[in-house]
């Protein structure tokens, strides 16, 4: 097993999704005492989001990994004021969230042109400062990627998450019998008539415990951060991760991804959620999914098929149940309509919560103005 998680590990460092960088805003110029001048301010240091560029080429770029924004000019007789040293710009993928060493959040990159200070430049030489300039602010901060996806691919090893992917869009993971296929992220693409475009990340398969950081446990969860809506994906005749393991039905499954998002962030529970029961070519695969109808429709009365630290506090409601099967094709364009039809729902939603609020807005505005 030790052998197996160096194995994935291994594969999945062709993927950087978290990055240490040295930051160093620049030095103040000196004054000018006998004439009063003052020097200029340091640089700045910036993380400003951009189009094509990964934390991989950052590290490969800058093996180093080290920034130092400019000087600030000394003051002169021909510069009373000394000029800002040149502001250093850190080009970073969309989807960064910016933290100290510690953990504290300095910023979130959500779209290209975002930008987040990471180190101010010192003041310059003046009469305050006795005309002795300060020194810039220097420390570590971390860039952590978190994927910025419509809908997170939430499921087990071997679920058939990545062949789901890939006849839903024109995504090429991994394929494979054994469990482990997917050890990086894969962003996908469904595409519309209407030229509407949904994107789709299959996320490494979880395992039981990854809210403990088992397996790849948080480099899955914190991606499901930042989906929209889930869509669960398990198999219609369940799943057993190896042989020492217990056996899961698809039920099971379902409960067990409930309460690892749970366990890792509750939060994650409110987002919409849909259920892909797979693998419906499998023998007996219809009595099955009748079954897990069953089951979900009333989870109270089949909590004794799972162990007590399986019972999430609250059941996940699906919006959609849909039955497909990867590899025949079975249910596919279903299961798109269904995507679709809730996002665009939340859609609207969102939508009209803005209309609302300007027009609270302008309601307010209008009252102000009539006393």
């Amino acid at each position: 097993m030790v052998q197996f998680s160096r194995i994935c590990f291994r594969k999945y460092t062709n993927f950087i999704d978290n990055l240490r960088l040295y930051v160093h805003g620049g030095s103040g110029g000196m004054g000018l005492p006998r004439l009063g001048g003052q020097g200029g301010k340091g640089g700045d240091v910036w993380v400003v989001a951009a189009k094509n560029i990964t934390l991989k080429r950052i590290k490969d770029k800058y093996p180093k990994k080290r920034f130092a924004a400019g000087v600030g000019a000394n003051s002169s007789v021909r510069s009373l004021k000394g000029d800002k040293g040149k502001d250093e710009e850190i080009l970073s993928p969309v989807g960064v969230t910016v933290t100290t060493d510690d953990g504290r959040i300095l910023g979130h990159l959500n779209a290209e042109g975002d930008r987040v200070m990471v180190a101010k430049g010192g003041h310059g030489g003046s009469l305050y400062s006795v005309f002795k300039p300060s020194m810039g602010q220097f420390k570590h901060i971390r860039l952590d990627l978190k994927l910025i996806a419509d809908l997170g691919l939430v499921g087990f090893p071997n679920a058939g998450k990545s062949s789901l992917l890939t006849v839903l869009s024109n995504a090429t993971p991994q394929i494979a019998s054994y469990a482990f296929t997917t050890v990086k992220p894969q962003i996908g693409k469904l595409m519309y008539k209407d030229h509407k475009q949904i994107s789709v990340a299959d996320l490494p398969g979880l395992i039981e415990g990854a809210h403990l950081n088992k397996g790849m446990g948080h480099k899955f969860l914190k991606h499901v951060e930042r989906t929209k809506q889930l869509l669960f994906v398990v198999d219609v005749c369940g799943f057993q991760l190896a042989s020492k393991t217990p056996f899961r039905s698809a039920f099971g499954a379902v409960q067990l991804l409930t309460k690892e998002l749970e366990l890792y962030n509750e939060e994650l529970l409110t987002k919409p959620a849909l259920l892909v029961v797979n693998k419906m070519d499998l023998p007996d695969a219809d009595d099955k999914l009748a079954q897990l109808q069953e089951q979900l429709q009333n989870p109270d009365e089949f909590s004794d098929l799972l162990p007590e630290n399986m019972i999430p506090k609250n059941y996940m409601t699906f919006r959609h149940v849909v039955p497909v099967s990867a590899t025949t094709g079975f249910g596919i364009d279903h299961l798109k309509s269904c995507i679709r039809k809730s996002l665009d729902e939340d859609e609207v939603k969102a939508t009209k919560a803005i209309h609302e609020d300007k027009l609270q807005a302008l309601r307010c505005h209008s009252q102000e103005h009539l006393r």
